[in-house]
């Protein structure tokens, strides 16, 4: 096997073993593989390894490895910060966008959406668990707005929350902002899907409640 193979057997195993310590199924957890900064020669690898979901982070970039390595059997994600004016381009490649921080963009992407005639747009609300200046999302207070725009959307539909809370050298100092996004979640979206954990916590989310994983670096290796 080769190392990136290895990673990805490993990565699963602790999935399934990290789910069924709360009784969870492991099938119920989707793992997408966050592949920004990555050539397209390594997703095939990972493609031929079994891994069919990715996630990247911008959409020029996305746009090129998308174009070169199709879109067959593969789902793509954006999961970084989408600005207005890159929404078109972004309707047209993803088949999910993780990262809709506002009413505004959410209106945009329904515009964009039936303007182009496009299928059903599958969107996650991003929400801002820390008051973090370097990170993208929408208050826990104004959450609620869009969280009903969306729901009565005609295109564009919401399939839950993602958060992408502080880095502790502790996993365990996470587990209370997946918690908390699992109670909103309860409240606001009762059965919708969580995106939530990375490389180094995504045990601890799925023990609460994540129904998506991201994870970059345990599958591929630091960045160079």
């Amino acid at each position: 096997m080769t190392e990136l193979e290895q990673n990805l057997s490993s990565i699963r195993a602790r999935i399934s073993s990290a789910a069924r310590r709360v009784g969870r199924d492991p099938n119920e957890i989707k793992l997408v593989a966050v592949s920004k900064t990555r050539p397209s020669e390594t997703i095939r690898s990972a493609i031929a390894a079994g891994q069919v979901v990715f996630g990247e982070n911008k959409v020029q970039e996305a746009e090129l490895k998308i174009d070169e390595i199709g879109r067959k059997g593969i789902e793509w994600h954006l999961i970084g910060h989408l600005q207005s004016n890159k929404a078109r381009k972004a309707v047209q490649l993803f088949d999910v966008i993780q990262s809709v921080d506002s009413v505004e963009l959410a209106e945009r992407l329904e515009r964009i959406c039936i303007e182009t005639t496009h299928d059903p747009l599958s969107v996650f609300a991003q929400v801002d668990s820390a008051g973090e200046e370097t990170k993208s999302g929408i208050l826990e207070s104004e959450l609620p707005k869009l969280v009903e725009y969306l729901v009565s959307s005609e295109r564009v539909k919401l399939q839950g929350l993602m958060v992408l809370p502080p880095y502790f050298e502790d996993p365990e100092a996470t587990r209370p902002f997946f918690r908390r996004l699992r109670e909103i979640r309860d409240r606001m979206l009762p059965g919708g899907e969580l995106s939530m954990g990375m490389s180094h916590d995504f045990e601890i989310a799925i023990e609460e409640g994540a129904t998506i994983v991201r994870v970059g670096t345990a599958i591929f290796g630091e960045r160079g």
